[in-house]
C-alpha cells in the first residue's frame, strides 16, 4: 500500500499515463514521513493504515478532480 500511496501522492495518475521521478521521490518522501512520525507517537498500527488510507483517497480524489478542471477547458 505504501508503493502505491507514494506514486499517487507523487503526481502519478490514477487513470494511466505518466508520471516524473521527482515527483515519485517527494512522495515515498511523504508518505515516509508520515510512517515514521505515526511511529515516533506510538500510533496504533491499524490507525496508521486508515491515516495512509485517506491520504492515498485524497490524492486520488485530487487527481480525478483535476483532471475534470483540465478537460473542461
Amino acid at each position: 500500500m505504501d508503493a502505491i500511496a507514494a506514486c499517487v501522492v507523487g503526481g502519478v495518475s490514477a487513470y494511466g499515463g505518466a508520471g516524473n521521478v521527482f515527483g515519485m521521490v517527494v512522495g515515498a518522501t511523504l508518505i515516509g514521513v508520515i510512517n515514521l512520525g505515526m511511529s515516533l507517537m506510538g500510533v496504533d498500527a491499524n490507525w496508521q493504515k486508515v491515516v495512509k488510507g485517506i491520504v492515498l483517497l485524497a490524492a486520488v480524489v485530487f487527481d480525478i478532480l483535476a483532471s475534470k478542471k483540465s478537460n473542461a477547458k
